[in-house]
């Protein structure tokens, strides 16, 4: 079985503890990695993780299978990382968590947060970290981890939109892919990543 396979088995026998454990161990690295990204400073984001594991803990017995479970903390990722924001009075270190959920996040926070900080960005890195927030999100989401565009939708969404809802959200994101991708050329050009395309051969700017 594949790791939604065993996460919806664990669900179907009642094993919520074993279910939360698998989606957290399974998709939890890459979620955190998504955070650090989105909000940009690696401590704050193991706090949205950590929230994030408790919204999965406390919201499980709900979860209808409507979409993926990794589509899914992904949609929680990001609602508690535009909660964290909201908070004004957040401070590092702040988490008052469920145990459960924090014995969950502990292992991926530590292990992923070390690689993290020791990760060294690259140029294109650093022009992506340059979008604003929604268009992070999308080429993360995209690029990164491979999302279909439904998913990505699903993700976008505040919950319960119809199917044709879904459909047109993807769509309009795929359209904005197109020229968030077209946006990163200009600047890897400006940067001189890649080749003036002005001065090509035949464009009559080429000496």
């Amino acid at each position: 079985m594949n790791l939604e396979e065993q996460i919806q088995s664990l669900l179907d026998h009642g094993d919520l503890h074993g279910a939360a454990t698998k989606a957290v161990e399974g998709y939890g690295p890459e979620v955190l990695g998504f955070l650090v990204t989105l909000v940009r400073d690696p401590l704050e984001a193991t706090e949205v993780f950590s929230q994030t594991c408790e919204d999965l803990w406390v919201g499980l017995s709900r979860f209808q299978g409507r979409c993926s479970m990794r589509t899914w903390l992904y949609t929680l990722a990001r609602h508690a990382a535009a909660r964290f924001r909201r908070d004004p009075h957040r401070r590092p270190g702040r988490r008052v968590s469920l145990s459960a959920a924090s014995d969950l996040a502990e292992p991926v926070r530590m292990a992923t947060l070390r690689y993290l900080l020791t990760e060294t960005k690259d140029r294109f890195a650093r022009i992506r970290d340059s979008l604003d927030e929604r268009d992070r999100t999308l080429l993360i989401l995209r690029v990164d981890r491979g999302m279909a565009w439904r998913e990505i939708a699903t993700v976008f969404s505040l919950g319960d939109e119809s199917d044709d809802l879904l459909d047109r959200e993807a769509a309009r994101l795929r359209k904005r892919f197109q020229l968030v991708k077209e946006e990163i050329r200009v600047r890897a050009r400006h940067a001189g990543l890649l080749p003036d395309e002005s001065r090509a051969p035949g464009s009559g700017d080429a000496p």
